[in-house]
């Protein structure tokens, strides 16, 4: 073969690889990182976009990702850190993702910390983890990342609280019998409720608008709030 040819071939190869780089660089950007500090203005995520088959216990579940159960993998001496570390972790993110925002219910699993983000008005507006071996500060999956309009929602909502818990307690029935709300909370485009029998169990979401359920299965075990 001769040189010239040699040469030409090479660079058609150099040419087709950085078109496919920079191709691949726009389809897939970097992902957010995991202590995403955005202002409140929902998650930036479509509802309904995503749904229990694309970010529930299997794509976010337990066994996979850190404060959220993925690749929690610790040395057999860790130690979780305080009640006291964990809220003061989860109040500075508070504090850098929307200005008067505070911490309202609080709840520790065997995964992590759990942790409700009020405005000062005290309404509820998004849900945060906090890793219980690694401190780290993540928005919580599932409702929290693809059901929360934030402030961005006109559209007159389908199910209102009642109709919420309504929807809950028609699906505890099969999924844990005996098991009734323990507590509820309304975050814009959702609610959430913790339920359990003769103590919290669990928590679950209700789509405001379609009524579909989403069960938390990241936290682990319930252990006190």
């Amino acid at each position: 073969m001769k040189k010239e040819t040699i040469i030409v071939i090479i660079g058609v190869v150099v040419l087709v690889s950085l078109l496919i780089a920079i191709s691949a660089s726009t389809l897939y950007p970097a992902p957010r990182g995991r202590s995403d500090t955005r202002s409140y203005s929902g998650n930036n995520v479509i509802p309904g976009m995503r749904g229990p088959g694309m970010m529930g216990s299997g794509m976010m579940g337990s066994g996979m990702m850190g404060s959220t159960g993925m690749m929690a993998l610790y040395t057999a001496d860790a130690s979780p850190i305080t009640v006291t570390d964990a809220r003061n972790r989860a109040q500075s993110y508070a504090d850098r993702y929307y200005p008067g925002a505070g911490i309202g219910d609080f709840m520790e699993f065997s995964l992590n910390y759990y942790a409700e983000l009020r405005d000062a008005s005290g309404m509820s507006i998004a849900e945060i983890l906090v890793d219980r071996y690694t401190g780290a500060v993540s928005p919580e999956p599932g409702p929290n990342m693809a059901w929360n309009t934030g402030r961005r929602s006109a559209a007159a909502v389908v199910y209102d609280l009642a109709g919420g818990k309504s929807r809950a307690e028609q699906f505890l029935a099969g999924y844990l019998p005996g098991a009734t709300i323990r507590e509820s909370m309304s975050y814009p485009g959702y609610y959430t409720f913790d339920f359990g029998r003769a103590e919290v169990e669990g928590m679950l979401s209700v789509n405001a608008y379609t009524g579909d359920i989403w069960v938390h299965t990241w936290h682990g075990q319930y252990i006190g709030g």
